[in-house]
């Protein structure tokens, strides 16, 4: 067992840091949270949802309409073009206004010269700012953060994370947010402390 039982309550609006070694359960947490993984027992909600109560395709829907979220190794697709990254999951959500969503999310993040570049020609830090755009550019209630700064120098992370608490306060976005980094989770409103699977 990952993760023991735990009870933990995120109120909308609220930055919470979720800190711990190495293999103490937080990148499983975040994948509960997302619904990317069920949990053996216990219950997971989003703004009232059972996510137990959907199935695989609910859950990716509910995903699409409700959560972004950002990966310490970008998961950019290799092949297409910062706006192809971004309007994909817009796309896929149905969304009628996909193209203009894409174009305001990454001119927002400063990338409007850099649309038409594949990651391969993007800095980590422009790969990184391409993620933060597909995130919110839904308009995701709910954003989860894994270790968004873990492939970054200190410098262009930093500037990553100015960006993106400056986005989550722009959009009064729900944050969750799997760090290291003491020093970034004391930006949060709130930390917890994850140890061999438990929560404190």
């Amino acid at each position: 067992m990952i993760l023991h039982a735990l009870d933990m309550r995120v109120e909308s609006g609220e930055t919470l840091a979720i800190v711990g070694a190495s293999g103490s359960g937080k990148s499983t947490l975040l994948g509960l949270l997302a619904g990317l993984d069920t949990p053996t027992a216990g219950q997971v909600k989003i703004n009232g949802t059972a996510l137990d109560r959907l199935d695989e395709d609910g859950r990716a829907e509910l995903r699409g309409r409700e959560i972004g979220f950002v990966f310490q190794s970008f998961q950019l697709l290799p092949a297409f073009t910062a706006l192809e990254n971004v309007l994909l999951p817009l796309e896929l959500a149905g969304l009628e206004n996909a193209v203009e969503l894409a174009h305001t999310a990454l001119q927002r993040v400063g990338l409007q010269e850099r649309l038409g570049h594949t990651p391969g020609r993007l800095s980590g830090g422009e790969q990184q700012r391409v993620a933060i755009a597909r995130a919110f550019a839904p308009g995701s209630r709910l954003l989860l953060a894994d270790e968004p700064t873990g492939n970054l120098d200190p410098a262009t992370g930093e500037r990553i994370i100015d960006l993106l608490f400056e986005l989550n306060r722009e959009r009064t976005t729900t944050l969750v947010m799997v760090t290291h980094d003491m020093a970034l989770a004391g930006r949060c409103d709130r930390v917890l402390r994850l140890e061999d699977g438990r929560l404190h």
